[in-house]
């Protein structure tokens, strides 16, 4: 973990949390194809998502905080672990995704967010950890490989955005 890392909190999202981590999501959304979503958001529409990871189980929403002192209190980043599939056989599956705002990029930031999913998951009934990756995106590769996850396929272009269309490769790691 980066030292800049040392200065952040992470803790549950929250919905007072809801503006700045829909203002970062809308970010990939606008100038990416990390996200497949193609318009932005509103606050309000983004809501039932916020509400669909609580502080407790297997679907999770973890917010990481500047919290050096003197710096403005802002979102620096977040991740998820979310239902896999929605039949009930896939419920000790849970896909995960961390997004970072431009600027906290390479502090370690995302590497934090995940110890603590990964933390609060091995408390929970969840067997194995999957992840999408668009790409290209070596950052991403190199964060999901670093926390053990494998390579299991990659689906050849399988979202158009911008005008092209995109592979995205599949990672899997198993929960103890």
């Amino acid at each position: 973990m980066s030292a800049d890392a040392t200065d952040v909190q992470v803790r549950a999202g929250a919905e007072g949390d809801l503006a700045s981590l829909t203002e970062l999501y809308n970010h990939y959304v606008r100038e990416t194809a990390i996200t497949f979503d193609t318009v932005p958001f509103t606050a309000e529409q983004r809501l039932p998502w916020l509400r669909s990871h609580p502080e407790d189980g297997p679907h999770r929403l973890l917010v990481a905080r500047d919290a050096a002192e003197g710096a403005p209190d802002r979102v620096l980043g977040y991740a998820t672990s979310s239902p896999f599939r929605p039949k009930p056989a896939y419920s000790t599956s849970v896909e995960v995704s961390v997004y970072l705002t431009p600027h906290a990029a390479g502090r370690g930031i995302g590497t934090l967010l995940y110890e603590r999913l990964f933390a609060a998951l091995a408390t929970e009934d969840v067997h194995r950890v999957y992840a999408g990756i668009a790409l290209p995106n070596e950052a991403s590769v190199r964060l999901h490989a670093r926390f053990g996850f494998r390579h299991i396929g990659t689906y050849g272009e399988v979202g158009r955005k911008f005008g092209r269309y995109w592979d995205v490769a599949w990672y899997e790691k198993r929960l103890a």
